[in-house]
């Protein structure tokens, strides 16, 4: 059950065009230069390395140079709550895992493809503050000569970071791109900010944009569901308003009550998971099966209604762990 931000995020940027959009704007003049952006698409899963497990907050893209050497981009759209200080190190292990899985399906070359990672961050408390390189982890001799001896000798990696929290309003309705890509990055700036509601009505132009494009009805439900599911009455309000204006009054009051219902059935179905994982927990507990935090993690992270009702039948009659959750030692 994926949360509003990634369902948003990855909508958005998984087309090709509208990934480009946001990598032009983010990768040094040098680079957009001389790579070939008609040659840009998104590469499937089944690219990526098993142990790496794409997840619905990473996308992973190749192009060409104008040379025709090999390129490959790997994005991680990033909006935890608190900023990772160990992103360096995490971004760098996903790019070995990538070239390792590269060079498995290409055994006959001698070279790898560059690999460039961003990381595209919108969290709710602030400006992105956690080093980007990774030799910034390592514990070095202080002293600008020799931290700088013994920083030649550790690992050298630096990520891309598109910090939406550090820019204004203006500058991301000015980047270049289709409509969608520009609005998404605004409702991602302010979409957990007390602002929200405020901007709203400046972006209506370009909502009316989004709605005018050759899939603009679908791509314009999506960023309404968005703010639907983050946003307060107050946004409830002004996303209805904006609506009167881009759809007409008849059109804006359909898809609103059509989002409202759909969000309260959404409610529902978590609290019915909520329930289901936590009387599977109290059931084992009841009957003395010992289940340990990995175990107790699974049951309480688990989003399938099927999966929680299959387990809960078990865990009536278990004695043992393994008698209720699959690949799970006694």
């Amino acid at each position: 059950m994926s949360g509003p931000h990634d369902l948003l995020a990855r909508y958005t940027f998984s087309h090709p065009e509208r990934a480009a959009a946001e990598l032009r704007a983010v990768l040094p003049a040098h680079v957009v230069s001389e790579v070939d952006w008609a040659s840009l698409r998104r590469e499937s899963g089944s690219v990526v390395d098993p142990e790496l497990r794409e997840t619905e907050s990473d996308l992973l893209f190749s192009a060409r140079l104008r040379t025709g050497q090999p390129l490959l981009f790997y994005v991680l759209l990033e909006h935890q709550s608190t900023v990772d200080g160990w992103m360096a190190l995490r971004m760098l292990r996903y790019v070995v895992r990538l070239v390792e899985h590269w060079r498995q399906q290409h055994p006959e070359s001698a070279v790898l493809p560059v690999i460039l990672p961003l990381v595209m961050y919108h969290g709710p408390e602030g400006a992105w503050t956690a080093p980007r390189r990774v030799e910034d982890l390592f514990d070095l001799p202080e002293g600008e000569e020799e931290g700088a001896r013994w920083r030649a000798l550790v690992p050298r990696f630096e990520y891309l970071l598109d910090d939406l929290t550090a820019e204004r309003a203006e500058a991301l309705m000015a980047r270049p791109g289709p409509p969608l890509a520009r609005l998404v990055l605004l409702v991602l700036r302010y979409g957990r900010t007390g602002e929200l509601a405020g901007r709203l009505p400046d972006w209506t132009a370009l909502m009316a944009q989004v709605l005018a494009s050759p899939n603009g009805q679908e791509e314009l439900v999506m960023v309404v569901r968005y703010l639907l599911l983050v946003g307060d009455r107050s946004v409830r309000g002004a996303t209805e308003q904006v609506l009167h204006s881009v759809l007409g009054r008849q059109r804006a009051e359909e898809l609103m009550r059509s989002y409202g219902e759909e969000l309260i059935e959404q409610g529902r179905q978590r609290g019915r998971v909520e329930a289901q994982a936590q009387s599977i927990v109290r059931i084992l507990a009841a009957r003395g099966v010992h289940v340990d935090d990995e175990a107790r993690q699974r049951i309480l992270t688990c989003t399938d209604l099927d999966t929680l009702d299959r387990w809960f039948e078990r865990a009536l009659h278990a004695s043992t762990l393994s008698d209720v959750l699959e690949n799970m030692a006694q």
